[in-house]
This record gives C-alpha cells, structure tokens and sequence, in this order.
C-alpha cells in the first residue's frame, strides 16, 4: 500500500497551470458582463428578439459553459490522440467552408460565413483556425529538418493558402484568412532557424501593403468611381472625418467612445455611443466601450492580462515534451495574439476597419467556444509536462 507521499509525489509529476485557467475564466467572466452592458439597449430596442435585453448575455453564457465543458474534456485527452486526426481536419474544415454556399448557408449583416446545424450555428473559419493549428503541428514535425530548405520553407508557407482563400472569397472574410496566415507564418517562424526569409518577407509584405495604398490613393485623385468597399475602408482610415456618413462613421464613434473614457471612464454602464451610435458594439468594437465605461486603465488592463496569457504560453512551449506540443501551444498563442493585436488595432484606427472579434470579450458563440477548445489543447500539452520529484 502506497504512502501519503508516494501519492502525493506521484500526483506532483505532472503540471496543471492553474494561473492560465485563472486569466481565462477572468476574461471570460469580464467578456460577460461587457457584453451584457453593451448589448442591453440594443437588445431591449431588438424586436426580433421580443425585446429581451439578456439576449446576447443568454447566448455567450451559455456558449461559454459549453465551451469550458468542452475545454476540461480535451484538457484530459493526451495531446497526441489529436495527431491522428490532423489531415481529417484540414479536409473537413475545406468541407465545411464549401458547404457555406449551400442552403445550409447563414446571411447576416450582408455576409454569409455561418452554417445552419439546426441544433445550433457555426463558423466555420473558426474551426478552420482550430484544424489549421492542429494540421501544422503534425505536418512541421513531419517534415523534421526538411523545413530547412527552401523547398520545405515554401511547401510549409503553401499550406495554409487554399483554405485562406477559401475563407477569403467563399465566406467572404478577409480578416480571417489574415489571421489563418499569421498563425501559420508564426509557427513556421518558431520552427525555422533562417530568420532572413522572414526579414525579406516582412519586408516585401510592409511594400506590397504600401504600394496597395498608393493605388488606391491615385485613384481616388482620379475619381475613385471603380473602387470596392475594402478600397473605400482603406480612404476612411486615412482620413476618417471625410467619411463620417459612410465607412469611416464605425470608426470616429470607436474613437469617440475611447476619447469620452478619460483615465478612469464614466463608469460601469455608463456608455453613451452603445446607445445607437456605435454598431456592432458587443462585438468587434468591445474594446472602445471598454475604453468609455473603465478609461485607459480599464483598457490597459485588459491588455495585460492578454500578455500574461501569452506568457504562461511560452511558459508551457517552452517546457513542452516534444515539437508537436510546443508547435501546438505556439499556434494558440499566435491566434490569440494576432487576434488582440488586430482587434485593438482596428479599434483605435492604427489599421483599416475590418471585422475581428476581441478573444473571450466580444460577443461570438463559435469564437468562444473554440477557443476554449485551443485552452484544452494548452493544458493537454501542459499535463505532458513533467515536474522534478521533491
């Protein structure tokens, strides 16, 4: 019979990081309530949803409990049971972004990027982050030194292009497929030691972005008659004022909402511009309402506990048993970052206004569970984690 501790010294051997649960449950937690004070007023003015000011709260609630569910479960699964199932998931993510041009598609605000299931809805770029993470984990430790080479260095870099352009052109969200492109980008700068192609690429990217500007520029000196929406986006950000009624309004009420917030805010629900100024203020502008109702302190704060989180990621990739966890462990930090980076970005006018969610805060059933889903993943690594006998 094993002694206390025996049992105790076994129970030791294996790691659980109980500060990254607790900054996840704290975000999620902090996201409830920010979007319950940002959406009451929309949803008690909302017939469709017999005026019901919890509406959006009752969905990301209960959104939240299935992820977390979801999130213990695969939290207790070894990680390397995914491995297995990492082509399927590429393939089935392809399918299911396919799949959003049929009857199963889901049109809201003009867009179509949902699937029907009856039971519930699902996006299905946000499974193709999960399947993306997962496939390039399997498929870099695959390749070993391989990736070395340019030959390696490209066939990575390929991978993740059909599904962003899938994503891209079939559901019609960019902003998505950028970040698909970021996690990938980010995993290979992790798992490649040649940092000059990363340099000569961020480079020609930084160009490339510049010069897509310019044309945009001189064509709207020349009347601007043939340009899309995207081009419009980039004309608001430059010069936001000019566009007030149009495609730069979302932005100078965003700005509004940050500038109105002072150092300290008006306080919690005390927000003006979610009073019908402000669209979509429970989700992709959550930040700016942040902003008003907590100020720069409550904002900065939300930051930080975002780079607390992406700390306790390196933590675990860093002590991770082996290259798949730790590739793993680098793909959920890299889609959490890219996301916040974008997001806070978007919202303060540094980039164009393009549709991401803030992860954990703003309002999205398929983004908050999945995400959850990526924390197990986390975990799972984490557990493999072996702990020196003291």
């Amino acid at each position: 019979m094993k002694s206390v501790a025996a049992r105790k010294r076994k129970q030791a051997e294996y790691f659980f990081d109980y500060t990254l649960l607790f900054i996840v449950l704290f975000l999620l937690g902090f996201g409830l309530i920010m979007v319950y004070s940002t959406s009451f007023y929309d949803a008690s003015m909302t017939a469709s949803i017999d005026y019901d000011g919890a509406y959006y709260l009752k969905h990301q609630a209960l959104s939240a409990v299935l992820g977390l569910a979801a999130m213990m479960v695969v939290s207790r699964i070894p990680y390397h049971f995914w491995e297995r199932f990492a082509l399927l998931g590429y393939v089935a993510s392809a399918v299911l972004i396919a799949l959003v041009l049929t009857p199963l598609g889901i049109t809201a605000n003009g867009a179509t990027r949902w699937l029907d299931l009856k039971v519930t809805s699902v996006q299905p770029a946000e499974i193709a982050k999960l399947c993306m993470i997962l496939f390039l984990s399997s498929f870099i430790c695959k390749i070993g030194k391989g990736i070395r080479s340019f030959k390696g260095f490209l066939l990575v870099l390929a991978v993740p292009v059909p599904i962003c352009l899938m994503v891209w052109q079939i559901t019609d969200n960019m902003s998505s497929a950028v970040i698909i492109f970021g996690i990938a980008f980010l995993m290979l700068f992790v798992a490649s030691p040649d940092y000059k192609r990363f340099l000569i690429m961020g480079a020609a990217g930084a160009a490339g972005a510049a010069l897509v500007v310019f044309v945009i520029l001189q064509m709207d000196k020349m009347g601007g008659a043939d340009l899309d929406f995207r081009s419009n986006r980039i004309l608001a950000w430059l010069n936001p004022e000019q566009y007030a009624t149009g495609t730069g309004f979302q932005t100078l009420q965003s700005l509004y909402a940050i500038g109105s917030g002072g150092i300290f805010g008006k306080g919690l629900g005390q927000s003006m511009q979610k009073l019908g100024y402000l669209p979509e203020a429970q989700n992709d502008m959550i930040f700016s309402i942040i902003c008003e109702e907590l100020g720069l302190f409550g904002g900065i704060a939300v930051i930080l506990l975002f780079i607390l989180l992406c700390w306790r990621f390196m933590v675990i990739a860093n002590n991770a048993s082996d290259l798949f966890g730790a590739l793993l462990v680098v793909g959920v930090m890299g889609h959490i970052a890219i996301q916040v980076i974008l997001n806070i970005a978007v919202v303060t006018n540094t980039i164009p206004n393009t549709g991401i969610s803030l992860p954990f805060i703003s309002y999205g059933g398929s983004s908050i569970m999945f995400l959850l889903i990526e924390i197990g993943l986390v975990q799972s690594v984490a557990r493999g984690i072996r702990l020196r006998a003291v």
